[in-house]
């Protein structure tokens, strides 16, 4: 593998995106693939020419984006066999409008959450068994749990036999699977998630209505809890060196 992958960037406006660009070359000429760990930031910096603040920010965006995992004190590893990189203008358009979809994810999944508890059928508390059972396996074959996830939120919305809330739920349908993705892909998020939905379950087929609207309450309220959220898409430190 030659260096020319971490030849030094040229300076324009977001240096931490043409640290991306080589990063992404790097780990393709090098071979490089899950598990893998990339070099120091210190030495990307000094063979980019770029401060440790860019390479800082670049890797902020694959940490976002699940390509990456980076220890505390231990390095940064590849999650992927590829740093196949989401445009950084989709990434920040996704983060200005996912606070609104987290907001009315708390608004309309409470109120379903509550309303499920007082009206599931026998149908609805299988349904939503299925659900958990199908996002149990997902995780113990080391997916994410994605599917689970939503066909546990669709059935919670079912059980609420409130067709205007569905409505409003399918209106969102594509925010809401862009907002599950991002949660789930945070470490360690989908057993926690998985644990989560149990206790909005159990609530749930107990028929307690106050409880089963906590429970989901808390849940919405991690699934806020995302890298993405944290991250300043002007914050490049773009000065070299």
């Amino acid at each position: 593998m030659t260096d020319d992958a971490l030849r030094p960037v040229e300076t324009r406006t977001r240096l931490y995106e043409q640290v991306l660009d080589r990063l992404r070359d790097y780990v393709a000429e090098g071979g490089l693939t899950s598990g893998d760990r990339l070099p120091p930031e210190r030495d990307l910096a000094a063979r980019l020419g770029v401060s440790r603040a860019s390479v800082k920010q670049a890797i902020v965006v694959l940490e976002v984006q699940g390509l990456v995992e980076a220890r505390h004190g231990g390095g940064t590893y590849l999650v992927r066999d590829s740093l196949d990189v989401e445009p950084v203008e989709r990434l920040v358009e996704r983060r200005r409008r996912l606070p609104d979809v987290l907001d009315a994810r708390e608004a309309l999944e409470t109120k379903l959450a509550e309303l499920a508890a007082e009206r599931r059928t026998a149908e609805d508390i299988a349904e939503l068994r299925a659900a958990l059972a199908v996002m149990e396996n997902e995780i113990d074959e080391g997916a994410d749990g994605v599917e689970g996830d939503r066909r546990f939120h669709a059935a919670v919305t079912a059980a609420a036999h409130s067709g205007i809330l569905a409505e409003f739920m399918r209106s969102i349908a594509d925010q809401i699977t862009e907002s599950r993705h991002e949660s789930l892909r945070q470490p360690g998020r989908p057993v926690r998630s998985l644990a989560q939905h149990m206790a909005i379950f159990e609530a749930i087929e107990a028929g307690l209505p106050r409880q089963a609207a906590a429970a989901m309450r808390r849940h919405v309220r991690t699934v806020a809890k995302v890298r993405l959220l944290d991250w300043d898409p002007e914050a490049d430190g773009s000065q070299p060196g």
